[in-house]
């Protein structure tokens, strides 16, 4: 069976992260997309294991005290965060874990994780590019642009603590590019299986 790893992914709303996974997606092999767990009701048309999973507030602070959550909030009276029970079932099926959050939650997988973990920036070209593409979706009001773009030139200082930058200049190549990081991600050792071919390679002589 394929070894379980874990590849973050982060950049700026508008990169092409969604879009690019799922050009790419019949490349990679089995995956998990992380998705966050709510206390929150289900809007119209969202569905419980697709867009979040939802829960009791009872349930969700029993998975607090035990130590459940990478990480976890508390907004407008609803708490989000992000599972660590779904992450690790799917690792244990040898599916390569992925995630979508930004810089902060980077850290915080690498502080937890760090031995599986492989990580990717992806970014348009430009930030002149970035504002173009967030403009072109017509979804969103100017102020929301806005803060979009100054959380964007706060996020690219960190692109220096991934493991790979893909720039989104066509989703062809960077997707293809993004097969590429994939593999990587589950050929990267942990510490244990190191120590463990070594015992075996000096065992065999």
């Amino acid at each position: 069976m394929q070894k379980g790893a874990i590849l973050v992914l982060s950049g700026p709303s508008g990169a092409g992260k969604s879009t690019i996974i799922n050009a790419a997606s019949e490349q990679i092999g089995e995956y998990y997309f992380s998705i966050s767990t709510t206390t929150r009701k289900p809007r119209t048309g969202e569905e419980n294991g697709r867009d979040y999973f939802f829960v009791t507030k009872d349930a969700f602070e029993e998975d607090i005290k035990a130590g459940n959550f990478l990480e976890y909030a508390q907004v407008h009276g609803n708490y989000y965060g992000t599972s660590l029970k779904p992450v690790r079932e799917a690792l244990e099926r040898g599916k390569l874990v992925i995630f979508d959050i930004d810089v902060q939650g980077h850290r915080l997988v690498r502080a937890k994780m760090n031995d599986i973990t492989t990580s990717a920036f992806i970014t348009p070209p430009s930030l002149d590019a970035l504002e173009q593409r967030l403009r072109a979706r017509c979804t969103d009001d100017e102020a929301v642009i806005v803060n979009r773009i100054n959380n964007a030139k706060d996020e690219i200082t960190a692109v220096g603590e991934y493991d790979f930058t893909i720039i989104n200049d066509t989703v062809e190549l960077a997707a293809k590019q993004f097969v590429i990081v994939a593999k990587a991600a589950r050929l990267k050792q942990s510490t244990e299986d190191e120590e463990k071919f070594v015992t075996q390679w000096l065992a065999n002589n």
